[in-house]
């Protein structure tokens, strides 16, 4: 597989640079593998017609910390620090990118957001360095006063007061991610209630979206390109209902990517999901065998990107670009704050 074959056009103006006014104001194309076809399209709302009583939710519960800090150098000089990811231990050290006219040297003291002081740590494999932070509280209620919300680099705009709340979804519950599980954006409190009273159970799991998400396939072979490794926690409540789900022939469907990374990588041989947690970095291209997912919805992808090599193979290359095409067509709104699409 070469990374020309997830390619395709798309006007910088398809690219959606605000959320819409309403979270449920969105467009929703549904896709069919079966019939190899777009089947329907409309408002994101009627997504509820398409599930059925006894249909199984997996959600992700991250929620995006504001991770972009900014402040000076002990020299005085401006730097913007960027939470990457936690390292284990006591302390709050973290992996970090550093963004200034000259490089922080080992041990430099950084006065960040006004509250934050950080040190650089000897470590870390460039661009990335690791910091240890302290501020008179707890460091991340610190970094929800004083971070700023780290959009994706195809929003050409800087954070504002709306992105607090719309770039994250109504069920984040865990702090961790660096970008939302976008895909969710699009579901409201109303959306969720009617979807409970359908019948449809719903589950949450967790999976703290890195950088990795943001950073560009550089291999022309798609097979050699690694994936950063991302920290999950798949509860043991959530596998008992996915195994159920699977047992008793009820479908399972995965709100965005990660959640369809978490659970397929969390299934053993015998088709079990497994509870836990720890670092995955699972790459899903075509070819690959999925086991638990039988419904996807997601959002709108770059192109040459990961994500779009995921729903390519869960839905087929072809019928993927093929649909993609009708939305650029059709003026469809793509990325972190576009429309969406449901794979049945």
């Amino acid at each position: 597989m070469h990374l020309d074959d997830f390619d395709f056009e798309l006007p910088p103006e398809q690219v959606a640079q605000y959320p819409p006014p309403c979270r449920e104001d969105a467009r929703l194309m549904v896709l069919d593998r079966r019939g190899e076809e777009v089947a329907d399209s409309g408002v994101f709302p009627e997504i509820l017609k398409y599930f059925a009583p006894g249909d199984l939710l997996i959600v992700n519960d991250t929620q995006v910390i504001p991770a972009r800090l900014l402040g000076t150098k002990e020299t005085g000089g401006r730097i913007e620090v960027f939470l990457v990811r936690r390292l284990a231990g006591a302390a709050e050290d973290w992996v970090c990118l550093t963004k200034c006219s000259k490089p922080p040297r080992t041990g430099a003291r950084l006065l960040l957001g006004g509250k934050i002081e950080g040190t650089v740590l000897p470590g870390g494999t460039a661009p990335y360095r690791h910091l240890r932070f302290e501020c008179p509280g707890e460091f991340l209620p610190t970094v929800e006063e004083v971070g700023r919300i780290p959009l994706p680099p195809y929003i050409r705009r800087e954070d504002g007061p709306q992105d607090r709340e719309r770039y994250q979804t109504v069920f984040a519950r865990s702090p961790g991610a660096v970008a939302a599980p976008t895909a969710g954006l699009h579901f409201t409190p109303e959306i969720l209630d009617a979807l409970a009273q359908k019948g449809v159970e719903i589950r949450s799991l967790t999976l703290h979206v890195g950088l990795g998400t943001f950073l560009p396939v550089r291999v022309e072979n798609v097979r050699e390109h690694r994936m950063h490794g991302e920290f999950y926690h798949l509860p043991e409540a959530t596998a008992a209902a996915i195994n159920r789900a699977k047992a008793e022939g009820r479908r399972v469907f995965a709100l965005g990517t990660t959640a369809t990374r978490t659970v397929e990588y969390a299934v053993d041989d015998e088709g079990r999901v497994v509870a836990g947690e720890g670092m995955t970095d699972l790459f899903i291209t075509p070819g690959f065998r999925f086991k638990v997912v039988d419904a996807l919805i997601t959002n709108f992808h770059l192109p040459r990107s990961t994500l779009l090599m995921l729903v390519s193979a869960f839905a087929g290359r072809e019928l993927v670009l093929k649909a993609y095409r009708q939305a650029v067509q059709g003026s469809f709104r793509f990325f972190s704050y576009g429309d969406c699409m449901l794979i049945l």
